[in-house]
């Protein structure tokens, strides 16, 4: 792997409710989800321009996928600043389990919230 290359090229989070998965997302995000669905899978995908290098992943609801905390954790990125994206978690139906923290200077913020399906994931910016 070079360093144009994503460490993390996809991912999908497990959903029980579909629609209202996609409806917290869409709304701590500010983001349009897509509709993206296979004979036993239904998929709503983040948005990605997976040609230009960004990193695209779906919510999935399928026999195989279950929602859960002991799932990978994942960063979703909520540049320039992930507070305005925390204010929004809990009126989404999520919860904040670890509130806005500064990894380093270089690095920047991190956070980790529960989402309405059960599922850890994690928030990333520089400020």
């Amino acid at each position: 792997m070079d360093n144009t290359t994503n460490a993390l090229n996809w991912f999908e989070i497990a959903v029980d409710d579909l629609d209202r998965a996609q409806e917290f997302y869409e709304t701590i995000l500010g983001i349009t989800m897509e509709k993206m669905d296979f004979p036993n899978m239904q998929m709503r995908t983040f948005p990605a321009d997976s040609m230009n290098g960004r990193v695209g992943g779906a919510l999935v609801k399928s026999a195989m996928h279950k929602p859960s905390a002991a799932g990978a954790v994942i960063y979703l990125n909520a540049n320039p600043d992930l507070a305005p994206v925390l204010a929004r978690v809990e009126k989404a139906g999520g919860k904040i389990t670890v509130p806005k923290t500064q990894i380093s200077p270089e690095i920047g913020h991190m956070a980790f919230l529960m989402d309405t399906e059960g599922n850890a994931v994690a928030l990333h910016s520089q400020n």
